[in-house]
């Protein structure tokens, strides 16, 4: 076993690649955008993957890299702010603090220390794979075919990996009932520092400052929409402008006419993957492929602490046996995350003025942080 195919090279695809050439594997990485993804939304660098970081020597780097967001306020449909509140943070063994980073940042500082190492292969994607006892044929969309010993699907809440090795989306990803369009602005924040969250029932519309520029969230509840593309601008454009319809309070109009003209619109629907296994034969799903909650907390720590845990297993001989212990290890850790995105939906975007009233007078008992 030494060839190794890596679908997607976003946060969990070139952290595995890192560690697999360390381990004396040949990684390979294909990813369909052509150069480094641009969503800029802000993630976080915390918990189990703050030791496989450090190990990487990419703490400076990212923390170069970091969004020096540390609070939050509240603001109302005239603009008023709320008393500041601190955002609580960790600290690995070695005293490294948590790092809310871009995602396009982050990916791009762990793609650079893979580079060296790895292969990588843009504007591409599986389009087959063939399992026999001895590897995996894998035919791509433009490349000529190959042969790898291992494919990882690294590709996200829609992998391509998946649905080839496993199935449809659809038997696997459930939605939880929210959307979220997130568009950078390219203007400075109202605060350098404060998370903005205003809230009417059911709705959420968020700045974020990103080193000097604000970013926008809309994060709202929402039934399944028919026929949902997640490729699809137009879709998306049509769906913002029914649910924020008569919302008038801040800034609303304002950011979500921006929104409307924006080419760089990132939009989904937050959703679960439930999957009864993550690997099948010789290939395994990683990342947000294999567990997702695809919006609250810790989506790329999981994706960075679960590519370190499935390369040690790998290094040490027998796949099936590796797939095994790295999902035996890895899974709990997902299970944790996902079990609590009910609670953080409900503080984000509570369902009724009556819980945005308690959910506000609640985060009055946080620390302000001034």
């Amino acid at each position: 076993m030494r060839t190794v195919l890596i679908s997607g090279a976003g946060v969990a695809g070139p952290t595995l690649a890192y560690w697999l050439a360390r381990a004396g594997l040949r990684p390979t990485v294909v990813e369909r955008v052509n150069g480094q993804r641009s969503s800029g939304n802000p993630v976080d660098v915390r918990g189990p993957a703050l030791p496989v970081v450090e190990r990487m020597g990419v703490v400076d780097a990212l923390r170069a890299a970091a969004t020096q967001a540390t609070g939050i306020r509240f603001v109302d449909s005239d603009g008023r702010l709320s008393r500041r509140m601190s955002m609580p943070a960790t600290r690995s063994a070695a005293g490294t603090p948590e790092i809310e980073v871009p995602r396009a940042d982050l990916a791009r500082i762990l793609c650079a220390v893979a580079r060296d190492d790895a292969e990588f292969v843009y504007d591409d994607t599986v389009t087959r794979l063939d399992q026999d006892p001895g590897g995996v044929d894998v035919t791509f969309e433009r490349g000529p075919a190959r042969r790898f010993d291992l494919v990882v699907g690294a590709d996200g809440l829609h992998s391509a990996v998946r649905r080839l090795a496993f199935g449809p989306e659809r038997d696997f990803v459930r939605h939880l009932g929210v959307y979220v369009a997130t568009t950078p602005l390219g203007e400075p924040p109202e605060d350098p520092h404060d998370v903005l969250l205003h809230n009417t029932p059911g709705r959420l519309v968020a700045m974020h400052p990103v080193r000097g520029k604000a970013g926008v969230a809309f994060i709202f509840r929402h039934p399944t929409v028919p026929g949902f593309d997640h490729r699809n601008l137009a879709q998306h454009r049509r769906i913002l402008a029914e649910v924020y319809a008569g919302e008038h309070g801040w800034r609303v109009p304002e950011l979500l006419a921006r929104a409307q003209r924006a080419d760089d619109l990132y939009f989904d629907a937050v959703s679960k993957v439930v999957l009864p296994s993550w690997s099948v034969g010789r290939v395994v799903l990683l990342g947000d492929a294999a567990a997702s909650v695809s919006l609250f907390g810790d989506g790329s720590s999981m994706a960075v602490a679960g590519a370190r845990t499935l390369a040690a297993t790998l290094a040490e001989g027998d796949h099936v046996a590796a797939f095994r212990r790295y999902e035996a290890e890895h899974r709990p850790r997902t299970n944790a995350r996902g079990r609590g995105a009910g609670f953080v939906a409900a503080m984000l975007i509570p369902k009724t003025r009556a819980g945005i009233l308690t959910r506000n007078a609640a985060a009055r008992l946080l620390p302000t942080g001034r």
